[in-house]
Formats: C-alpha cells, structure tokens, sequence
C-alpha cells in the first residue's frame, strides 16, 4: 500500500519525480561501489569485502526498482488525475 502526505504547495509530481530520481542514482551508486568492492575483495583472496560488495550491489538494484516503481505509480496517478 502506498501512502503520500501532500504539503499544501507540493503536488504529487514533483514529490514522486525527486525521490525517484534520488533513488535511482543513490542505487546506480550502490551498485557500482558494490561491484568494485566485489573486485577489491577477489582481487585481496578477501571474501567478506567480496560478500559486503555483493550486499551492496543488491542493494543499489533494490534502490534503483524502487525509484522505477515510484515512476509507475506516479504515470498510474497521473492518468487518473486527467
């Protein structure tokens, strides 16, 4: 279930477009760190930085469907809205 609190001079456009956006980068970010860590770690024969860099590339990927999901809700909305 999603819920939204509007402030009064927001609309839901411009609340859902930031934080998806936000979320997108902030995952595409995680992802890459967390495959360079991956790197790191093999590279060191270090397996717990190679398992935290496979964590945070999961994490990333889980950020960055958030942020597409907030889009489509946004499009549902926003078809509704017309």
């Amino acid at each position: 279930m999603l819920v939204q609190i509007f402030l009064p001079d927001q609309t839901s456009e411009e609340i859902t477009t930031m934080g998806s956006t936000s979320d997108k980068i902030k995952g595409k970010t995680n992802e890459v760190v967390g495959k360079a860590r991956q790197a790191v770690g093999k590279a060191a024969d270090n397996h717990e930085e190679q398992a935290k860099g496979s964590v945070q590339e999961a994490r990333g990927k889980a950020q960055v469907a958030k942020g597409e999901a907030k889009d489509a809700v946004r499009k549902v909305v926003d078809k509704h809205e017309q």
